[in-house]
């Protein structure tokens, strides 16, 4: 099957077994997110309700043979309730792993209108609040969750204030992680790419914390990252492939929408990708690969590329 035969049409469920047989275990891949109707008959073999499916979509997600890990976004918006986290770990296999976004409430320096007109512009008094994470993300998560939790994903949005240097980002997120405690995995997104900065590394260092290489419209490619000094700052990798550098998330949902094949490969991305992968296997730790529709059209279908390259040596 070659990387044409994958961008659209039926999947060969007993050859993508065999690629992620031949793939070390420690590579982990999976989706940002799972809730897609366009996956039907790639991923899901059900049609499912556009409402209150979101458990038992998550159930059969994790049946699909490349899929070892799944990123969960929803939490970027508020912390799970007991009832939710209960219904994700009653659909997944034991210890079946999952990274989540943490509440932006946290990571959100300066709120935009999204939040309503009223706030827009105001800076957020919760801004890496170690208080608010312990007990309003971590202590639930570990309560209803600790089977499945891998890691906390910060995704910090882009800060457009003159005033966040690099060194004081550095600083901020300095002070934040000494009052975590290290029973659990965090990584780091920045969308600043002037924070890749020696400081920014050498504090992620200090505390274990992972730099997460992400493919995003205004960042360096993951070719790019991986070359960076130090970028390795923990015992394990996680990258998230969310649009090509350059273009805009309006753009990608404007020409990818319903995601049910590659519309467009990147070239460039699965070689970031496979080079990812290649630099955990020679370190020995693990590595979570998280990609998102809106990089090629079909995460799924861009996960199978980079198996297929993996497993067979084929680009």
């Amino acid at each position: 099957m070659t990387n044409t035969d994958l961008d659209a049409g039926s999947l060969d469920h007993t050859l993508l077994q065999q690629w992620r047989d031949a793939i070390p275990p420690t590579i982990h891949f999976g989706t940002s997110s799972w809730t897609y109707p366009g996956w039907y008959d790639v991923v899901y073999h059900r049609d499912y309700p556009t409402r209150g499916a979101t458990a038992q979509m998550l159930g059969e997600y994790a049946q699909f043979p490349l899929f070892t890990t799944v990123g969960i976004d929803s939490t970027f918006y508020r912390p799970p309730s007991p009832a939710t986290f209960a219904s994700y770990a009653k659909q997944l296999p034991p210890s079946f792993p999952c990274l989540s976004k943490v509440w932006d409430r946290i990571t959100v320096h300066t709120w935009s209108g999204k939040r309503g007109p009223e706030k827009k512009g105001e800076a957020n008094p919760d801004f890496l609040s170690a208080s608010l994470f312990i007990e309003e993300v971590l202590a639930p998560a570990h309560t209803h969750f600790a089977e499945h939790q891998a890691a906390f994903l910060f995704e910090f949005q882009q800060i457009a204030d003159d005033t966040m240097s690099p060194g004081r980002f550095a600083e901020s997120l300095d002070r934040f992680f000494e009052q975590l405690p290290r029973t659990t995995r965090y990584a780091v997104e920045i969308r600043n790419p002037e924070f890749l900065h020696p400081a920014y590394f050498a504090v992620l260092r200090e505390h274990n914390v992972a730099h997460l290489l992400n493919s995003w419209t205004r960042m360096p490619s993951l070719s790019e990252q991986l070359e960076l000094p130090h970028v390795v700052t923990a015992d394990f990798l996680v990258t998230r492939a969310l649009l090509q550098p350059g273009r805009t998330y309006s753009e990608a949902v404007d020409r990818f929408t319903p995601y049910d094949r590659v519309r467009q490969r990147q070239p460039a991305l699965r070689r970031g990708l496979v080079a990812l992968c290649q630099m955990a296997e020679r370190l020995r730790i693990p590595a979570y690969v998280l990609v998102n529709n809106r990089a090629e059209g079909s995460a799924p279908r861009t996960i199978a590329g980079v198996a297929r390259t993996l497993a067979t040596g084929e680009p």
